[in-house]
């Protein structure tokens, strides 16, 4: 499992939630208040009044109280969404429904991204012929609903050869590239850049950590930082056991937010541009070379060269990125973790799957892979994830029937086929439908690579089972609660 900015509650570095109004039982009653003064004087100035409910049995799903019974409804069911806005309802397949679209977010996520659901609802009628909810659907169930999410696919999201279901993009996603513009913006700018060191190729944490030092340095120095999209992702996440390099760094994190607060051009586009313009002119665009980390921030805060050029030629771990950000330089470059948030192409299916469990589960985090296998450091881990043994705990700590989510790296599937006798189990393989040909995330992702699909990955799993994990109502953790090994191996609790 592994934490993203978005995650962190305490850091001096994480920005809190900037305000957004939401729909609370306040705002409501205040909808109601308006709705009732405006009946009144319909009523004062018509000689005719109301005897019965029979208006009611046709839902007018444009009617202002369609929407407050839905909205209380909701409030009263989901408890760990913020409901940030909604869209007139619409009729549904029967007389006596509506369907209705509205953005939400989480109260256990950190960012401030939307999310959304439609939903079909069956209505009655309550006291004072006011409309009240019979049923409510499921997740994505009001597909009248159903938004074409269609106003931010542009040239710059279309590509020839990929295939792409109208509506099957999320219009709140913009990573296009920033663009340098002309070339007197170009010398007039301070770019830090990082050559390609060690850390390619090695496991996602020491990339984060590396990443996260050079666009410290470049926030300390006051330069936009020139940054590879290419990702290489270590062999530890991919069953074949091989690096796969050439990943795009949007398949994992939050680019667009990332543009939000920090100076950074793509790599790409960076070095066509300078190649371009140093061979137009005979004046050279000014370059400091930097060979060693052991030249540190500090050092280089006066230079006033166009482009600092950091190289990590030398073996390792002298070559890893983060030896930049040690001794010394600790003090003063501050890795800004509030930058990095996990992609929202692959926070949608996290909402996707925690939505189909109605917001109303609870998860356990199973430790197993080369962990149980290695018995010198974790003697116990094997015998303590057992089938029989995950049962007998689990009974003592979450109640029968729940929705049970099992966050694991564990590749058999029935493995956990004894739980089901006491939970509704749901695993991450139950909804491979999200990730499928026919999915946002698949369209998503396709574009972004040039038309060719992409593997549902390794690392992608990790992160989304984390996710959901998080948002369970009782979480039961491998190291803490299931066994008496250090999550470490032996003697590092």
């Amino acid at each position: 499992m592994f934490n993203t900015g978005e995650d962190l509650q305490s850091s001096p570095f994480a920005p809190s939630v900037p305000p957004v109004s939401s729909i609370t039982e306040e705002v409501i009653e205040k909808a109601e208040e308006k709705i009732e003064k405006s009946e009144e004087k319909i009523e004062n100035s018509t000689v005719t009044e109301r005897s019965d409910c029979d208006e009611l049995r046709v839902v007018n799903c444009s009617d202002p109280r369609v929407l407050i019974a839905v909205e209380r409804f909701n409030l009263k069911l989901f408890k760990s969404i913020v409901f940030l806005e909604y869209q007139t309802p619409v009729n549904g397949s029967k007389p006596n429904e509506c369907d209705v679209a509205w953005r939400f977010r989480n109260k256990k996520e950190k960012s401030w991204r939307k999310y959304r659901d439609f939903r079909r609802f069956r209505f009655g009628y309550a006291e004072n012929c006011t409309y009240k909810i019979v049923r409510g659907s499921g997740w994505h169930s009001g597909v009248n609903a159903k938004r074409l999410f269609r106003s931010k696919v542009n040239a710059t999201r279309t590509v020839a050869n990929a295939k792409v279901a109208p509506g099957m993009l999320d219009d709140e996603i913009n990573d296009t590239l920033p663009s340098l513009g002309s070339e007197m913006n170009f010398r007039k700018g301070k770019y830090l850049y990082y050559l390609r060191g060690g850390d390619y190729c090695k496991g996602m944490n020491q990339y984060m950590w590396s990443f996260l030092c050079g666009l410290g340095e470049a926030m300390y120095l006051n330069r936009t930082f020139v940054m590879d999209l290419s990702v290489c992702l270590a062999s530890t996440y991919n069953p074949r056991n091989t690096d796969e390099e050439g990943k795009d760094f949007r398949y994992y994190f939050d680019f667009e937010h990332l543009k939000e607060v920090a100076s950074i051009v793509d790599e790409g586009e960076f070095l066509r541009d300078w190649k371009k313009w140093d061979r137009a002119h005979k004046r050279k665009v000014p370059v400091k070379k930097v060979v060693t980390h052991k030249m540190t921030p500090m050092q280089l805060r006066k230079d006033k060269s166009t482009i600092i050029w950091r190289q990590f030629d030398a073996p390792e771990p002298e070559n890893y990125w983060y030896r930049v950000c040690e001794g010394q330089a600790a003090k003063y470059v501050q890795r800004p973790w509030h930058a990095l948030w996990k992609s929202k192409r692959l926070m949608n299916i996290v909402s996707e799957i925690s939505g189909q469990m109605d917001w109303d589960f609870d998860s356990v985090h199973v430790v197993r892979g080369e962990k149980a296998q290695n018995k010198e450091l974790w003697p116990h881990l094997d015998s303590d994830t057992s089938p029989d043994a995950l049962l007998t705990k689990l009974q003592g700590m979450i109640q029968p029937w729940r929705n049970l989510y099992v966050a694991t790296n564990e590749p058999f599937y029935n493995y956990f086929d004894k739980l089901r006798s006491q939970y509704k189990v749901h695993l991450l393989d139950d909804y491979k439908e999200l990730w499928s040909n026919t999915s946002e995330w698949y369209n998503e992702t396709t574009l972004l690579n040039n038309g060719r699909p992409v593997e549902f990955d390794g690392y992608m799993r990790v992160a989304v089972d984390t996710e959901v994990f998080y948002r369970a109502k009782t979480r039961v953790e491998t190291f803490y609660n299931l066994t008496k090994d250090c999550k470490d191996g032996i003697n590092t609790c």
